[in-house]
């Protein structure tokens, strides 16, 4: 056991407005999907709004979603997002989103246990993803970093 869990961020801009007909599939999945999150194994924690779905935008940009949720490795987030019925809804995410193209839209660090991150966190360890690149601060699924070893 390790005294970090993981954190991640996720983006996307809609394509349309959740309300839109074109968006009906994704926007009653997302109650789905967070209900497989709470049951998955490994899963600690989701940033929700008052309504409880687990996305959320800002005002700068309402068409940009957010997600942000806390594991207990990146191994037990991997088996969600690829290898739960999540994968579906991520096999048709150009159905909903736009292409975010070479840009991160998903970065990950470690937090000590019991630490809740916040969404201006997730965007900032985003941003440096983007300007940096992967470092232990803020990385992806394609290059991780071990959890810090307390001493």
């Amino acid at each position: 056991m390790t005294d970090f869990h993981l954190a991640q961020l996720n983006t996307a801009r809609l394509r349309a407005p959740l309300e839109d007909p074109s968006m009906t599939e994704f926007a009653e999945g997302i109650a789905l999907m967070n209900a497989l999150a709470d049951r998955s194994p490994g899963f600690v924690w989701r940033l929700a709004e008052e309504a409880g779905d687990g996305t959320v935008h800002t005002e700068a940009d309402p068409s940009r979603i957010y997600t942000l949720s806390v594991w207990e490795s990146a191994d037990h987030l991997r088996a969600y997002a690829y290898q739960s019925e999540h994968l579906d809804y991520l096999r048709r995410r150009r159905e909903w989103f736009h292409p975010h193209g070479p840009e991160a839209a998903l970065v990950m660090w470690w937090l000590p246990v019991g630490e809740i991150p916040t969404l201006t966190q997730g965007i900032a360890r985003l941003d440096r993803l983007r300007a940096n690149g992967p470092a232990p601060e803020a990385f992806t699924f394609r290059e991780t970093f071990p959890a810090p070893v307390l001493i």
